[in-house]
């Protein structure tokens, strides 16, 4: 059983490790690197529902259940890089599916573009270089020779909004998009707090110290494996210093004259509109 299902929604998600019947028809994300197999039609976004990859005229590597969606299997594979698509298909960069998607398809997508990347990327063992083998009853991979545990791995990110008054500090990063400013984001280096990455990530990229900082949301980015952490903070004390090896460009602007900004979907853009919205301004 093959067909295309719409499923721009997983609002009925339900995660999970592992399910009994393995023959039943379920949802397929299938990725080639980091391209998603959606339908040749423009809208709404389709992707494959049936029974086994080898129906879809593909050959991929381990399949991973990721739990169920309308009471259906869900599951992610990975095909090789070099793999065509089928027929009435085609393999669409995830990151251009953002304004084609619901929040809810996004974060299924990204969890299993997170497992097969992990997947793929933890075949042998880090410590002594054996084969690695799925583990049960857990999403982890485990060194045979050595019994070594690989879990997929999550890098936590913070992103923060400053504001200063009636200002938010934006930026521009030299891998930006031309013209797009956001705000200011890093990862968390090891032993350090949350609250101590925000302080540093602003103090290295702008100059700037902050204060009040306050927790705002969270967002799984899996480009390849980020779990963003959103906070809010406040200007302390400070005028703007660029780190030019980080950092283009960066200013203080008022919700009535914001340049680019990043996509609706993103907590970055959230975190704008926050700011906006409390300021009587439209974002549009």
């Amino acid at each position: 059983m093959t067909g295309r299902n719409s499923f721009t929604s997983f609002d009925r998600f339900v995660p999970g490790l592992s399910h009994d019947d393995g023959v039943a028809p379920g949802f397929w994300l299938v990725f080639r690197e980091s391209s998603l197999l959606v339908s040749m039609d423009d809208s709404p976004t389709l992707i494959p529902f049936a029974v086994e990859i080898p129906s879809l005229d593909l050959r991929a590597g381990q399949a991973h259940f990721l739990g169920t969606a309308e009471g259906h299997p869900c599951l992610a594979a990975e095909v090789p890089a070099g793999a065509f698509p089928p027929e009435g298909w085609r393999f669409v960069g995830l990151r251009s599916l953002f304004s084609a998607v619901s929040d809810s398809f996004f974060g299924v997508a990204a969890r299993a573009f997170e497992v097969v990347e992990w997947d793929r990327t933890h075949r042998f063992c880090g410590r002594c270089g054996a084969p690695t083998r799925a583990k049960e009853k857990e999403r982890a991979r485990e060194c045979p020779a050595c019994g070594l545990p690989s879990y997929p791995r999550i890098s936590p990110a913070v992103i923060v909004a400053v504001t200063r008054g009636d200002r938010i500090l934006l930026a521009r990063a030299p891998r930006f998009p031309s013209g797009l400013y956001s705000v200011l984001a890093g990862f968390v280096e090891p032993g350090e707090t949350l609250e101590e990455c925000v302080r540093r990530e602003v103090r290295e990229e702008t100059g700037i110290e902050v204060r009040a900082i306050r927790y705002f949301a969270s967002q799984p980015w899996p480009f390849p494996n980020s779990l963003m952490i959103a906070f809010i903070a406040e200007h302390a004390r400070g005028e703007i210093v660029i780190d030019s090896a980080e950092l283009v460009d960066a200013g203080w602007y008022t919700a009535g004259a914001l340049p680019q900004i990043p996509d609706r979907i993103t907590v970055a853009r959230r975190l704008i509109d926050w700011f906006t919205s409390g300021r009587g301004e439209g974002t549009g």
